[in-house]
């Protein structure tokens, strides 16, 4: 990248903006083909940071520039005014590198609905399972619902499929390790234990198709290690093809979008700050050929790049003087997340007939206490720096007329005043709740024309009553499951919120003061009909009006998923593949 101007080094097949949880998947798939080059730009650093691969080092990875975006949400009326910190991964892996490590699917009614909504079957869930499969490697074993390594799942064993050639070489599939977490409590087993007692069914796995129940998560961990999509597709596939291009530190300014001879446009390359100079790309290698660039840069990075290259609302763009190429107003539009309320427990007890380990606020307030963690995980890799955010989860209703599980808990033996600060000195556990199926929409929108500038993120949660009365029905479920007998010994005390909180308009006001993301925002660039005005890409990722531009990332999702939204991406990007090898 040493020349400004263009030479054969800078030409490529495919271009994949964002080393990230889909970008590493396609950098796999596409790189596999030989006779294809593939450039991946990434405008973090490589995932050489310790804090990384060790589970509990999410703690020290969001916050941090190293490794995070460090967006922040403008402020939220449904908040009761506050700003919020936004965290998205900067470093190869992406998210997968900072998030919870939680294998979560999401429900079939999900992907049912996103076939309706594209009018393509192709996303049905019974369509989407096999590409959850064919990169899956569950530590329990292949089956009808998962896969595993030396396992040929169905996509593989179609001979007549391009997909099943383009990848015989890895034919037994399994890059994606699920593991069973490495810890328990006996705190979250008394939890689960009153869950059932209210009415939830005990579950050993979340992921088949319903996910109502309680158990614990399983994790995207090997031997203790966290496993990021870096590990699982970029290394040691990748790095050994001579076809493949890896970009670090380097950002996509700006898509070069060109006029075609028939007067269609076409994006054939990128503009790229490498913090020295800028340099062009093209995904282009000769008049026979023409490349793709796919957006991989998440629900946040990619709307930011498309406005700034002409392509979104029009009254945005001029606002802040960039030509209008395709007028799309649903670019930015559609951001969904999911709102967690952490209610907090203190609770009493003995244990080991020691007042300590009864959670970890008290198991880890001493030099001991830390000392003995460490050494525990330096020996075994196990214990709480094992530990992903939250062990155990619960899918139910907020209330009976609800048709299907809507809330979804993250249960942690520890609490805190908000994310980054210390552990409390007493003994409590959290048991945090967020609404599945959000109807409040935001948005993400640039500032400026400048790449630099950080977008304006908008979540507008809590903006309509259907969620605002969802937060307060959840609240009440959380103390229904911690009235329960099983949890009786531990004394638990309700710290925060607080009982005084009694009314839907109380709880849904208390939300606002307590309430904070759980990192799965989703929609900014969704795929719809073509009917749809707000649509941004069609059923199979394209971009509207503009020819070798697609966008595989969770920006594309109609509805966000019932769940954690990592795995479904790593889905959806398993769906694109194909379609990009097969041309369609």
């Amino acid at each position: 990248m040493q020349d400004k101007k263009q030479d054969e080094s800078q030409v490529f097949d495919y271009i994949i903006i964002g080393g990230g949880t889909a970008g590493c998947l396609l950098a796999n798939r596409l790189s596999a083909d030989a006779s294809k080059r593939v450039l991946m730009i990434e405008a973090g650093r490589k995932d050489d940071y310790h804090w990384i691969h060790i589970p509990v080092g999410y703690l020290y990875c969001i916050g941090n520039p190293r490794t995070d975006w460090l967006y922040n949400t403008e402020p939220d009326a449904g908040l009761n005014g506050r700003a919020l910190h936004y965290p998205r991964g900067k470093t190869l892996g992406g998210c997968s590198s900072i998030n919870g490590m939680i294998y979560m699917r999401g429900q079939a009614r999900d992907y049912d609905q996103w076939a309706q909504l594209t009018g393509d079957d192709a996303w049905r869930w019974d369509n989407a399972l096999p590409h959850f499969k064919l990169h899956e490697d569950h530590y329990k074993g292949a089956d009808a619902l998962h896969g595993a390594r030396g396992v040929a799942p169905e996509l593989m064993q179609d001979k007549l499929n391009p997909y099943q050639k383009l990848l015989r070489h890895r034919n037994s599939g399994g890059e994606w390790r699920i593991s069973k977490q490495r810890l328990r409590w006996d705190i979250l087993d008394a939890f689960a234990e009153a869950a059932t007692q209210a009415g939830i069914p005990a579950t050993a796995d979340f992921n088949r198709g319903d996910n109502e129940g309680v158990g614990y998560f399983e994790v995207n961990q090997k031997n203790g290690w966290r496993w990021n999509t870096a590990k699982a597709f970029l290394r040691p596939a990748c790095f050994g093809r001579p076809n493949f291009e890896l970009w670090t530190s380097a950002q996509v300014s700006k898509l070069v979008i060109t006029q075609q001879p028939d007067g269609g446009q076409r994006c054939t390359g990128v503009e790229v700050w490498t913090g020295q100079e800028r340099v062009t790309a093209l995904a282009t290698r000769d008049s026979g050929h023409m490349g793709e660039v796919i957006l991989c840069a998440g629900s946040i990075g990619s709307p930011q790049i498309l406005q700034l290259s002409g392509i979104g609302p029009a009254g945005l763009l001029q606002q802040h003087g960039i030509a209008v190429l395709q007028d799309l107003p649903g670019v930015g539009a559609n951001l969904q997340d999911h709102l967690q309320i952490r209610s907090v427990y203190k609770i009493k007890g003995i244990e080991g007939g020691r007042r300590w380990g009864l959670s970890l606020n008290t198991m880890a307030n001493s030099l001991w206490g830390k000392a003995r963690i460490g050494l525990e995980y330096a020996l075994r890799r196990t214990g709480p720096m094992s530990m992903a955010p939250s062990q155990l989860g619960a899918f139910t209703r907020s209330s009976p007329d609800q048709p299907w599980p809507n809330i979804e808990y993250h249960v942690q033996p520890l609490s805190l005043e908000a994310f980054g600060e210390p552990l409390h000195s007493f003994n409590a556990f959290t048991a945090s709740v967020c609404n599945l199926n959000p109807t409040s929409r935001g948005s993400v929108q640039i500032k400026s024309g400048r790449f630099e500038d950080a977008p304006a993120i908008a979540p507008n949660y809590l903006s309509t009553a259907e969620d605002r009365q969802v937060a307060a029905d959840s609240l009440r479920v959380t103390r229904k499951i911690v009235s329960q007998s099983a949890l009786a010994k531990y004394q638990p005390e309700e710290f925060k919120p607080g009982v005084q909180f009694q009314t839907d308009e109380e709880l849904a006001r208390l939300a606002g003061d307590i309430a904070t993301t759980i990192f799965h925002p989703v929609g900014t660039t969704k795929m719809g009909l073509a009917s749809d005005p707000m649509a941004v890409v069609d059923s199979h990722l394209r971009v509207r009006g503009i020819r070798g531009l697609r966008v595989v990332d969770a920006g594309v999702m109609p509805l966000i998923t019932s769940g954690n939204t990592n795995s479904p991406t790593l889905m959806i990007a398993e769906k694109a593949a194909q379609w990009i090898q097969a041309g369609i």
